[in-house]
């Protein structure tokens, strides 16, 4: 009785990652060799499931993309600090979350990424404004609907689904892609000559 399912979420599944934008993601991992590059930090968080991705690859990143680069990637998932996050969401408001350790940590220049579904999960989208009026750069990977902070982001891929867990399927996929690209391939001829202390580069919203 279950097969049929099965086979067709394997079906969704597989056409969701037919979909990923593969040059929107080649755009991704040159900023953040860029952020790399020019010693600036990458901050990421994300909800639910979202932030169980983000924990995963920030390892990835900072472990054994460090690894194999030499000099380490100055990365960090907000979502790890449960005692800073409870004080935060207790005596602010849960919207304060990730805005609040953004305002400690970051500094123009940066790079945030942010997984959500839905898009418009209200500390991603206050974290994600704030995060754009102080000078950094904005990365965000959302389902079908898109949502507020897809309009927000500088950068945007949206996986072509709603359904939570194929996106965050296609999401962590996209994450593995960006840690691989590093650990696999290095620096790639310092990502095909993009040289070091560069301008974001200019790109439109994908997905």
């Amino acid at each position: 009785m279950n097969q049929p399912y099965f086979q067709a979420y394997i079906d969704r599944q597989k056409a969701a990652y037919d979909a990923i934008p593969l040059d929107r993601v080649e755009h991704i991992i040159n900023l953040i060799h860029s952020c790399w590059a020019n010693d600036r930090q990458l901050f990421a968080f994300g909800n639910g499931g979202s932030a169980s991705n983000v924990s995963h690859f920030i390892t990835d990143l900072g472990k054994s993309a460090s690894d194999k680069m030499g000099k380490r990637f100055r990365c960090l998932s907000l979502n790890e600090n449960v005692s800073w996050i409870t004080a935060l969401g207790n005596d602010y408001s849960y919207e304060d979350v990730y805005v609040g350790q953004l305002q400690n940590y970051a500094q123009p220049g940066d790079l945030v990424l942010t997984l959500s579904v839905s898009g418009n999960s209200p500390n991603v989208v206050k974290a994600v404004e704030w995060a754009n009026n102080h000078g950094l750069t904005t990365i965000a990977l959302v389902g079908g609907k898109r949502g507020r902070v897809a309009e927000l982001a500088h950068e945007v891929i949206a996986i072509d689904d709603t359904h939570y867990g194929r996106v965050e399927d296609a999401q962590m996929t996209i994450c593995h892609m960006l840690c691989y690209g590093f650990i696999e391939k290095g620096g790639e001829e310092e990502r095909e000559g993009g040289g070091r202390k560069e301008e974001r580069e200019e790109g439109g919203k994908g997905g």
